[in-house]
C-alpha cells in the first residue's frame, strides 16, 4: 500500500467513532475549541515521537520538560518548598502511583495487618483498581445522598491504624461536586494516614476560577498527594498527567529501581518503563502557548457555560441538577417519580448527534445516589449551550414518553445464583447473548442495558461486562 492508501484506510476506520472535537462529546475527550491548540500540540508531539522519557540522562530534553511541568503544576496547586512531582500516562497511572507511594510509607512506619484505602463511593474507579493491584483493602465511605460530597463523618468513623490513604475529589468525576478536602484532610492527618486529592479533571481549572467555595490543593495542612490531568482541561493530547508529592521522600515511594540483572541499570519513577515523551512534549508547547492567562479565559469561559447549561437543564420539567457543580461537570437526573428517565434521556440525546454519559444507580448506606447523566463542558461545548439545551428539551420530551427500561426479571433472577468467578469465557459469551449484546455487537438504544447492569448483582455485571470487552477485542483473520 502507499502511504496515501494507508492514511486513507485510517481515515475510513473513524468513520464510526465519536467526534473529537466540536463539543458534541461530552466525555472522553477534551476540545479547547482553537485550532492553534490542536496544531501546535500535534507539531510538538511530531517532533518527540522517537524520543524515549525512559532515560532522561540520554535525552535530557525529557527532563526539562518533566520538571518545568511538574514546577508549574506545583506552583498552580499550592506546592510548597519541598514539593515533587511526575509525569504519567493520565490520571488512572497517577492515581496508581498514588496509592503505591501511600501503601509502602504506610508499611515502612508499621502499619499493622494489610492496609487500607478509604473511599468516598464517588472516588474515581482508578482507586479501585490500585487497591486490587496492590492488595488493600477498599473501605466504602457513604457520601451525602443529596449533596454527594464525602461525609467527614463517615470518614472519622472509618479511619483506624491501618488506613494508608484517604481519597477526596476536586471535584468528584460523577456529580462534579467538590469534597471537603481541609476537614477530610485534617482527620487523616490526625490519624497519621495520607491524604490524596484526585484533582485530575479539576486541577487545571479550579485555580482560573474566583468562585471556588474551599481550599482544595497542597497548601491544605495534611494534603500528601495530588493529581492532576493535563490531557483533560490542560488540552494536550493523551496521555500525560501530573502527580505531585508534598515531599520528596513520598515520591521516592513508588519508584522502582534496580540492578539485580546483567543488563543496563533499571530506575522507574512510573509504572512503565519505556515512556513516549510526545504527550510530555505536546503539554508542554501548549503551556508555553496559553500560559495562565489563557487558561483563564479557557476556564472562566467554560465555567460560565456550565452554569448556563446547569439552569438551563435544571429548568426542564422531570429533570434536576445533583450538588453544585463546582467546575465544569455537570449531573442530571430524573426530579420526581414521574420524571424523565436519564437513561432514555441518553439514547435521545444519541440520536441528535451528542454523547451524554449515562450513569447508574447506586446503592450506600445512608440514601442511594440516583441514575445520573454526565456532561462534561469543554472549550468547544461553551459557545453551543443553546444548541445542547435546545436538543436536551426536545430529548426530554421524547424520553419522557417512553416505557422506563426495566431488566428481565427472569434473567436477573437467574444472575442472582451466578459465582462469576466461576463463569468461562464461553459461558459468558452465552449470557451476552441473552443480554442482547452478543459478539460485541452493542444495541442501538442502550438504556435496557444500563437497566440490566444496574439490576444485576455487581459481581455479576463485573463479569459480563469485563466480557463485552472481551468480545470487542477479538481479533479477526490477520490479512497475507
Amino acid at each position: 500500500m502507499t502511504p496515501d492508501d494507508v492514511l486513507a484506510e485510517l481515515t475510513a476506520l473513524q468513520a464510526g467513532d465519536v467526534p473529537t472535537h466540536g463539543g458534541a462529546t461530552m466525555a472522553y475527550v477534551y476540545d479547547s475549541g482553537r485550532a492553534d491548540v490542536d496544531e501546535l500540540a500535534a507539531a510538538a508531539q511530531a517532533s518527540f515521537q522517537w524520543t524515549n522519557a525512559l532515560d532522561p540522562t540520554a535525552f535530557p530534553s525529557v527532563a526539562r520538560i518533566e520538571n518545568d511541568l511538574v514546577g508549574v503544576a506545583a506552583a498552580l496547586l499550592g506546592g510548597g518548598p519541598g514539593t515533587v512531582g511526575t509525569l504519567t500516562s493520565g490520571g488512572t497511572e497517577s492515581c496508581l502511583l498514588a496509592v503505591l507511594a501511600a501503601r509502602e510509607r504506610w508499611r515502612a512506619a508499621g502499619g499493622p495487618g494489610r492496609a487500607r484505602l478509604l473511599l468516598p463511593v464517588t472516588a474515581h474507579a482508578a482507586f479501585r483498581k490500585a487497591a486490587h493491584l496492590f492488595d488493600l483493602e477498599v473501605v466504602d465511605v457513604p457520601v451525602d445522598p443529596v449533596s454527594c460530597r464525602a461525609d467527614p463523618a463517615a470518614v472519622r468513623t472509618a479511619l483506624d491504624d491501618r488506613c494508608a490513604l484517604v481519597v477526596i475529589s476536586a471535584p468528584s468525576y460523577p456529580h462534579g461536586v467538590l469534597d471537603p478536602v481541609g476537614e477530610i484532610a485534617g482527620l487523616a492527618a490526625a490519624a497519621g494516614a495520607g491524604c490524596h486529592v484526585d484533582a485530575c479533571i479539576g486541577g487545571w481549572v479550579l485555580p482560573f476560577l474566583d468562585d471556588v467555595p474551599e481550599p482544595f490543593d497542597l497548601s491544605v495542612p495534611g494534603v500528601t498527594s495530588l493529581s492532576v490531568d493535563l490531557h483533560k482541561y490542560g488540552y494536550a493530547p493523551k496521555g500525560v498527567s501530573v502527580l505531585l508529592t508534598a515531599d520528596p521522600e513520598l515520591r521516592q515511594a513508588h519508584w522502582f529501581a534496580t540492578a539485580g540483572w546483567p543488563g543496563y541499570p533499571v530506575v522507574n519513577p512510573t509504572l512503565a518503563g519505556t515512556r513516549p515523551a510526545g504527550p510530555m512534549a505536546a503539554a508542554w508547547a501548549v503551556h508555553r502557548l496559553l500560559g495562565a492567562p489563557g487558561y483563564r479565559q479557557l476556564a472562566r469561559d467554560t465555567r460560565a457555560a456550565t452554569l448556563a447549561l446547569a439552569a438551563g437543564a435544571g429548568a426542564l420539567a422531570g429533570l434536576r441538577v445533583v450538588g453544585t457543580p463546582v467546575t465544569t461537570l455537570v449531573a442530571l437526573a430524573q426530579d420526581g417519580p414521574d420524571g424523565v428517565d436519564v437513561l432514555n434521556l441518553a439514547d435521545e440525546m444519541t440520536a441528535r448527534g451528542w454523547l451524554l454519559q449515562p450513569q447508574p444507580p447506586f446503592a450506600q448506606s445512608g440514601g442511594d445516589l440516583p441514575a445520573t447523566l454526565h456532561l462534561t463542558v469543554t472549550g468547544a461545548t461553551a459557545g453551543r449551550v443553546d444548541a445542547l439545551l435546545a436538543d436536551l428539551a426536545d430529548a426530554a420530551r421524547d424520553a419522557a414518553a417512553l416505557p422506563r427500561p426495566v431488566a428481565d426479571p427472569e434473567l436477573v433472577a437467574a444472575a442472582a445464583g451466578i459465582d462469576p468467578a466461576a463463569l468461562t469465557v464461553a459461558e459468558v459469551d452465552g449470557l451476552l447473548e441473552l443480554a442482547g449484546v452478543g459478539g460485541g455487537r452493542l444495541p442501538e438504544r442502550m438504556a435496557p442495558v444500563h437497566a440490566l447492569v444496574a439490576a444485576l448483582p455487581r459481581p455479576v455485571a463485573e463479569r459480563l461486562l469485563a466480557g463485552v470487552l472481551d468480545l470487542v477485542y477479538r481479533p479477526a483473520a490477520v490479512p497475507r
